[in-house]
């Protein structure tokens, strides 16, 4: 039930019977995101084939989107909109619950597109498959370690899951993130688990500084940040991973 609830939670595919609270649904979100990795590795690999690497990168990062709702895209642009200079914490939390995207969140959506796209067409590595689930569970791990160890603000989704988040689900989420990123080798697995935790602390300083605490726009920002920087260590020439 908690890995049906996980699916209905993350993506829009119809499962039945997925009524689980979030927190306890929480402790698949990295498997859920490392089935979706590895979709997106199939459709990457088998898409090159017939049309140029960015195409395939494109139409990869384009089935994560649309598989996903835009769900942790609306988060990204939802704070981007929201936590700008000499906004009172009012303002933020009124502009969070507003479902309309303006121009800073638009923009913010086009650069993550653009920066995951343009990683994938130039990963430096020869193992998309490991590359790819890593990069869709580490950062739904990041989630739930966020969603963990702050404290909620507002109502919502957010809530809704830091409410119900018990530290075994917790830890069982972190422990599927970290052996994702692992499965990519000692060096790359140490260097996503690292940035992810440095990710993670400083996006919940900053919200608790503007906010006061982390609502469910601020996870889908924590995971857009953690995706695209995953993306682009695999993408690095000189890290030689």
């Amino acid at each position: 039930m908690g890995l049906r609830a996980a699916i209905r939670f993350l993506t829009i595919l119809p499962v039945r019977g997925g009524d689980a609270p979030p927190g306890r649904a929480a402790a698949f979100f990295p498997l859920v995101g490392a089935m979706l990795g590895a979709a997106g590795a199939g459709i990457f690999l088998l898409t090159a084939k017939a049309f140029p690497v960015s195409i395939a990168a494109l139409a990869t990062v384009a089935f994560w989107i649309a598989i996903s709702g835009v769900l942790h895209e609306d988060g990204l642009a939802d704070v981007a909109d929201a936590v700008r200079a000499g906004r009172t914490r009012e303002r933020v939390l009124s502009i969070l619950k507003d479902s309309r995207i303006g121009a800073y969140g638009a923009v913010a959506i086009l650069l993550s597109i653009l920066a995951r796209w343009q990683a994938l067409e130039y990963l430096a590595t020869p193992r998309v498959l490991e590359t790819l689930i890593a990069s869709q569970a580490v950062p739904r791990a990041a989630m739930v370690a966020m969603a963990w160890c702050s404290r909620p603000a507002g109502s919502g989704l957010g809530l809704a899951l830091a409410s119900t988040l018990g530290t075994p689900a917790a830890v069982i989420a972190m422990a599927q993130g970290a052996a994702a990123a692992l499965v990519c080798g000692w060096r790359p697995g140490f260097a996503m688990i690292a940035g992810s935790v440095l990710i993670v602390q400083a996006a919940r300083a900053w919200f608790y500084r503007r906010i006061g605490g982390v609502n469910g726009d601020c996870l889908g920002f924590t995971e857009q940040l953690t995706e695209i920087f995953i993306l682009l260590i695999f993408a690095c020439r000189s890290c030689a991973w």
